[in-house]
């Protein structure tokens, strides 16, 4: 394994509890290790956390699939996994909010807080973030870690380490929500029922949308959305010939109004359906990122003020994720469809689980 440039866990110092910290490493192209990983001195302000719930994202599979995802490329070795929450092993001197045996979600991105957007508070778009399992920083499924204390949040007494793992992707479906300015007028349209359109479903229903439909192509996804709290759901097909005929379905369930549709795919069918669908006047939030180039109908949509919004990552989520789930507004266990131990087999397992898609929503490991 190279040791230059990889900032978690690149030689260093070993953890001070005796045993090995071990980490399951991406090596190749479908090919999982647990092995050493040796992890980094412990900082003033850093705190290293025994990892207890860590589940797994999309991107975590299509970085074992390809080795790479959008333009961030694994070149060598690095430690998979950013969904995640545990226990304060220990705390540097300079760390007062937390103690050893505080049970704390993690955020998984460090950014430099010095360029402009971390100045202005945008820093989830800060161009030297490091961010857990995302080349060439190391992840998270492992013993332990070594993480900025202002970025490990304490759990509520009512909120489990699993459900502080699913803060991570909770957070992007927040984040969308505020990008989208959602409130108790909203009619909201969801394309794509995987784990980030039923996060951004939990999230728009916490924020008092006032109607949700979400569409999908997979009939067993839809019904888990009608389970949780979809008003209604809406079987599409793959066909980009179909829109036309699919918008006018969307607007006899919607009654008419969509006011923010949240495209949770990413693809050029979900992004033409979405800004033909919505409302003049309303809002298409991007938040899946299934294709990097496609033909839509931008013009039809710009000529009745259709905005059209980003979202990459979130900032400033945890304490509201947090107040979410200890207030019982949002409820992400049913989202919790399989566990796994840390074993190499399972690791393996849970990964192929995932990948597979079909039940499974979201994979957790249990260290």
């Amino acid at each position: 394994m190279g040791k230059g440039g990889m900032s978690r866990g690149s030689g260093g110092e070993g953890n001070d509890g005796g045993e090995e910290n071990m980490a399951a490493w991406l090596i190749g192209v479908n090919i999982l290790k647990i092995q050493p990983f040796k992890l980094p001195p412990l900082g003033p302000r850093d705190v290293r956390v025994r990892m207890k719930a860590v589940g797994i994202c999309g991107s975590d599979v299509h970085y074992l699939k390809h080795l790479r995802c959008a333009d961030f490329i694994v070149k060598e070795p690095m430690v998979i996994g950013h969904e995640c929450a545990g226990i304060i092993e220990d705390v540097g001197s300079e760390v007062k909010s937390l103690l050893p045996g505080d049970r704390v979600a993690l955020e998984p991105g460090i950014s430099c807080w010095r360029c402009n957007l971390c100045k202005e508070g945008r820093y989830n778009l800060c161009p030297e973030m490091k961010f857990f399992a995302t080349p060439p920083v190391h992840g998270s499924l492992a013993n332990q870690v070594v993480h900025p204390a202002d970025l490990c949040f304490k759990l509520p007494e009512n909120v489990s380490v699993e459900e502080g793992a699913m803060c991570e992707p909770l957070s992007v479906g927040v984040h969308a929500c505020r990008r989208a300015n959602i409130g108790p007028a909203t009619n909201v349209l969801i394309m794509g029922a995987g784990p980030i359109g039923l996060v951004a479903m939990l999230a728009a229903r916490a924020f008092g949308a006032r109607r949700i439909v979400i569409v999908d192509v997979d009939e067993s996804r839809l019904s888990v959305a009608k389970d949780i709290g979809a008003d209604q759901v809406i079987k599409v097909s793959t066909n980009i010939q179909d829109v036309a005929e699919e918008v006018v379905l969307i607007h006899k369930v919607m009654g008419g109004r969509v006011d923010v549709t949240f495209d949770c795919a990413g693809f050029e069918k979900t992004v033409s359906t979405a800004l033909s669908a919505t409302s003049a006047g309303g809002k298409v939030c991007l938040v899946g990122m299934g294709h990097n180039e496609m033909s839509v109908p931008l013009t039809p949509a710009a000529a009745r003020e259709v905005d059209v919004v980003g979202i990459f990552r979130y900032k400033n989520t945890w304490p509201l994720c947090l107040e979410f789930l200890r207030s019982g507004k949002i409820d992400v266990k049913p989202l919790i469809t399989h566990r796994f131990g840390f074993s190499q087999k399972e690791v393996e397992e849970g990964f192929e689980t995932s990948a597979r898609g079909g039940n499974a929503i979201k994979v957790m490991f249990n260290l």
